[in-house]
């Protein structure tokens, strides 16, 4: 049966509410409408509960389980490389205090990201109103989560050149400062913006191809050295995001195997995994680069782009 009509919403004080000792788990025809996002995921839902019992459920094995474990276990992660960094892997490399920040934004990017991930899929089943204030900040986490990718990318790639530096930096705080004024909007949280939302956040990442060309380019292609060194992590970045959003988009595996991968395996906890591989791969690959222009600067960049350099990757 269907207890939930289109529009009801239980309020604190609503026996819809479950506030018992056990946490109920339902099928998919058995949710409020607002939650039906997967109909390949046919059972291992969680419904209006209350705050306290949201809690409750991070420890109940339901099919969001993975979703909020794996972002929080994230956040942890990098906090604990947040301090790690500013404790020891930049003071061990001399690093200035534009590392210090640019590295912090990284990492505090991602946490924010995580948080707020696993926010919107511990407590989503509360209600509607709660439901759609967590996700517009979980779609707000990804953009900001983004952002941080690009600005310790663009800083140490344009090292040594300023304005080229300075113009890819604000181009991507632009981008992003539009697709969170696009979340303004009051259908893109609907169903019927689900393909719009993801054609903005797959625009905002396809940016990032405009300025690894000219920084290709800008250093004399595959004759650079650093050139040589960084392409293949940026290349393995793109395929992990390819990855994370084809599981995503396509519902994959759970389309072919409906009810199948109802708690492990399911598309969305992919995207979660490869989220998560990606942010750790870009923050490996950014320590390297860092390292890297701390080492050879910009005093001899001429015969540094041409010229082989022992240079330890670890």
């Amino acid at each position: 049966m269907v207890f939930y009509e289109r529009g009801f919403e239980p309020n604190a004080s609503s026996p819809f509410l479950q506030e018992s000792s056990t946490i109920k788990l339902f099928d998919y025809h058995d949710i409020p409408y607002f939650l039906r996002g997967n109909p390949y995921i046919t059972r291992g839902y969680r419904a209006f509960l209350s705050f306290r019992m949201c809690v409750k459920s991070v420890f109940v094995f339901s099919n969001e389980s993975i979703n909020v474990w794996s972002h929080l276990v994230g956040f942890f992660y990098f906090f604990c490389l947040l301090l790690f960094d500013n404790l020891v892997t930049i003071p061990e490399s001399s690093g200035t205090t534009s590392d210090y920040v640019v590295l912090s934004f990284l990492l505090t990017g991602y946490m924010i990201c995580m948080l707020f991930s696993a926010c919107y899929h511990l407590f989503c089943c509360h209600s509607e109103r709660v439901f759609h204030l967590l996700l517009s900040l979980d779609l707000a986490g990804i953009s900001l989560g983004l952002c941080a990718c690009y600005i310790p990318a663009l800083y140490y790639a344009f090292y040594c050149h300023k304005v080229w530096q300075v113009l890819h930096l604000s181009c991507a705080v632009f981008l992003t400062l539009i697709s969170l004024v696009c979340q303004l909007h009051p259908a893109f949280l609907t169903s019927r913006w689900a393909s719009r939302r993801l054609f903005i956040f797959c625009s905002v990442v396809a940016y990032g191809i405009v300025p690894a060309l000219q920084w290709i380019l800008l250093l004399g292609g595959l004759n650079d050295n650093s050139v040589r060194l960084f392409v293949p992590k940026v290349i393995v970045m793109y395929l992990l995001g390819i990855l994370a959003v084809g599981f995503y988009a396509f519902k994959v595996p759970e389309r072919y195997f409906p009810g199948k991968v109802n708690f492990v395996g399911a598309s969305h906890q992919w995207w979660h995994l490869f989220i998560l591989a990606a942010y750790d791969w870009w923050h490996h690959s950014i320590v390297i680069y860092m390292k890297y222009r701390l080492k050879y600067h910009c005093s001899a960049y001429k015969e540094l782009a041409t010229t082989q350099i022992p240079f330890e990757v670890s």
